[in-house]
C-alpha cells in the first residue's frame, strides 16, 4: 500500500485589495460592524480589467506548486478542481487547467463541495495515489465570488465575508511509512442545505424563468446563509472532525502541531482553538488579510503557513473545513 504526500503548495491571490471601508460606497456597514462578527479587516476581489477568473487564478497557484515539487506538467497524471463558482456552468475548471498548463490528456475531475471542496479534493486523490493508480495528482481550490455577489445593503451579511483567490497542491506517492496524509474524514447533511444555498440560476430556475421574472427584489439568483444557523452548526462539526481524524491514528490534541482550519469565519476558529486548548502559533487564520475564499481557503493558509515556516518535518498537521451542504471533514496529515 502506498502513501501520499503534499510535496508541492502554491497560491494566488487578485492585487486589488478591497477593505472594510470600501464597502460602505455599496452599502449600509462599517469596519468595526465587519471586524466584530467576522474578523474580516479586507479581502481580494478580481479587478474585471485583468484576465483573473476561478481557471486563471487556479492555474497561477497550479504552476507555482508544480515547480515546488521539483515536477513538471508532464509529470503530473491526475487534476482535482475544487470550486462553488466556475467560470461556466459547465464544463468546470479542471479542463480548463489541462488546456492553460498545456498538459498531456490526462483526466481532470471536478468537485463541488463548496468550504469542503479542498477537504474533499485531498481525500479523493488520496485514495487514487494509496491503490497505485496515480503518481502525482494536481489539486487546486479556487473561486470568485466577487462576481456574483449582492453588493448592497441587504446583500451585507453574505458580501462582506467573501474573497477571491486560488491555491493548489501536488500530492504524490511515497513508500515512507507514517508520513503524508494518515486518514481523511468526510461528512454531509443535506436536510440544512438550503441554509447556505444558492438557489438559482439552476435547473430548477433556469433562463426563462430569469428572464421572464425580471424581478429586482428576488434575492434568489445571490447566495443565502443563515449566519447564526451555520456558526452554530459549524463549531460543533469542526470539533467533531478534528476528534475523529485525531482518534482515527491514536492521537490526542496535544499532538498537533499545526491546525489549518476553513477560514470561514474567525470567531469559528477562535472558538475551536480555546476549545482544543491550542496556542497562538499551533493554528493559522489569514481570513482577516483574504475573506473566506471557499474551496481556496485551506489551501491558501496551509501555503502561507509552510512559507512562514510554521509547518516542518515530522509535524502533525490537521486540516479541518464546514460548509454549504452541509458538508464537513478533516484530514490529518504527517508531514
Amino acid at each position: 500500500m502506498y502513501s501520499s504526500k503534499i510535496t508541492g503548495l502554491g497560491y494566488y491571490v487578485p492585487e486589488n485589495v478591497v477593505t472594510n471601508d470600501d464597502l460602505t460606497q455599496w452599502m449600509e456597514t462599517s469596519d468595526e460592524w465587519i471586524q466584530e462578527r467576522t474578523g474580516i479587516k479586507e479581502r481580494r476581489w478580481i479587478d474585471p480589467k485583468t484576465e483573473d477568473t476561478t481557471a486563471v487564478m487556479g492555474a497561477k497557484a497550479a504552476r507555482i506548486a508544480i515547480e515546488r515539487a521539483g515536477l513538471t506538467k508532464d509529470d503530473i497524471d491526475f487534476i482535482i478542481f475544487a470550486t462553488l463558482s466556475p467560470d461556466m456552468y459547465f464544463p468546470g475548471g479542471g479542463v480548463q487547467i489541462q488546456d492553460m498548463l498545456d498538459m498531456p490528456t490526462i483526466g481532470a475531475l471536478d468537485v463541488r463541495n463548496q468550504c469542503s471542496g479542498f477537504i474533499y479534493s485531498l481525500s479523493v486523490a488520496d485514495q487514487f495515489i494509496k491503490t497505485g493508480m496515480y503518481k502525482n495528482i494536481l489539486v487546486i481550490g479556487a473561486e470568485n465570488h466577487s462576481g456574483g455577489l449582492e453588493k448592497s445593503t441587504r446583500g451585507r451579511g453574505v458580501t462582506v465575508i467573501f474573497g477571491d483567490g486560488a491555491g493548489a497542491a501536488v500530492l504524490s506517492r511515497t513508500e515512507e511509512k507514517g508520513k503524508g496524509i494518515l486518514s481523511s474524514h468526510l461528512h454531509s447533511e443535506g436536510k440544512h442545505a438550503k441554509e447556505l444555498a444558492l438557489i438559482g440560476p439552476s435547473t430548477n430556475r433556469w433562463v426563462p424563468e430569469i428572464i421572464e421574472a425580471n424581478d429586482p427584489e428576488d434575492a434568489s439568483y445571490f447566495p443565502h446563509m443563515n449566519g447564526q444557523f451555520v456558526f452554530k452548526h459549524a463549531v460543533v462539526r469542526f470539533s467533531e472532525a478534528i476528534i475523529e481524524g485525531l482518534t482515527a491514528n491514536g492521537l490526542q490534541k496535544d499532538d498537533i502541531d499545526m491546525l489549518i482550519p476553513h477560514q470561514a469565519n474567525l470567531r469559528i476558529a477562535q472558538f475551536i482553538q480555546k476549545k482544543f486548548e491550542l496556542s497562538n502559533d499551533k493554528v493559522y487564520n489569514n481570513i482577516m488579510r483574504y475573506g473566506n475564499t471557499t474551496a481556496a481557503s485551506i489551501i491558501i493558509a496551509l501555503t502561507e503557513a509552510w512559507e512562514e515556516g510554521k509547518i516542518k518535518e515530522d509535524d502533525l498537521v490537521v486540516l479541518a473545513a464546514f460548509g454549504s451542504g452541509f458538508t464537513w471533514g478533516s484530514v490529518v496529515i504527517r508531514w
